[in-house]
């Protein structure tokens, strides 16, 4: 069983969708939450983790790598997931858990990403420019906003009368349905991230097609040959 640690600033229904995804999956969930952290004291992310039973800690300095270290430690974490957190990891921690820290956009990436792009401002970013399209991207994370290699994502419409709240909706629709299943596909080993930064699929995994998507929201992981849900 892999020992999720969830970060989140913010309400958590990325937190949520995760959890109710694993409950889907009852007995033949790959993974648990075990531990759901906050920069902020109030965030709701936590009130929901509480209301599970799960660990919770507030993180008073969020760019002390060495503690959030010790946290993860205790909480025997084996994969680490930010889900609207919106501090830097230090790189303390992103070394360690290199290959099993990801984070969800609410963009398609490498566009409309890096340091203060999060929120609404993304979605004024994306309708300022025009675009036609816009999505969430889950990617591993490194020491830099939103740089580290794509591992899945999925994709909207951008609609002429969109405002940013509602190209913003859509966009968290999206998330919801990508976020647990990338998260399932790296906890049962489906992809990983290789020593060269590519996406690698595990072949003899994706034969047994261990994830199932029920959605019509069409999910393609960033590897070669390309892999879809």
């Amino acid at each position: 069983m892999t020992r999720i640690a969830v970060l989140a600033s913010g309400s958590g229904s990325n937190l949520q969708a995760l959890l109710d995804y694993l409950d889907g999956l009852g007995g033949a969930a790959p993974a648990q939450v075990a531990f759901v952290g906050s920069n902020r004291h109030d965030a709701p992310a936590l009130q929901r983790a509480a209301m599970r039973g799960i660990a919770t800690s507030v993180l008073t300095d969020p760019t002390d790598g060495a503690a959030l270290l010790a946290l993860l430690e205790l909480q025997r974490t084996d994969l680490l997931v930010l889900a609207g957190y919106v501090k830097l990891l230090p790189a303390a921690v992103t070394r360690q858990f290199r290959g099993a820290t990801v984070n969800v956009h609410p963009a398609l990436l490498p566009k409309f990403g890096g340091a203060g792009m999060y929120g609404r401002r993304v979605h004024e970013a994306v309708l300022a420019a025009g675009e036609h399209e816009s999505g969430a991207t889950v990617h591993f994370v490194d020491d830099e906003y939103d740089r580290g290699a794509p591992l899945a994502r999925s994709t909207v419409p951008v609609l002429a009368d969109d405002t940013p709240a509602t190209l913003a909706a859509r966009v968290l629709a999206a998330e919801h349905i990508l976020f647990p299943r990338a998260v399932h596909a790296l906890a049962v080993g489906l992809v990983s991230l290789a020593a060269n930064g590519t996406v690698v699929l595990n072949a003899e995994v994706a034969a047994t097609r261990p994830i199932s998507n029920n959605s019509t929201q069409r999910i393609s992981f960033a590897t070669h040959p390309p892999f879809q849900l």
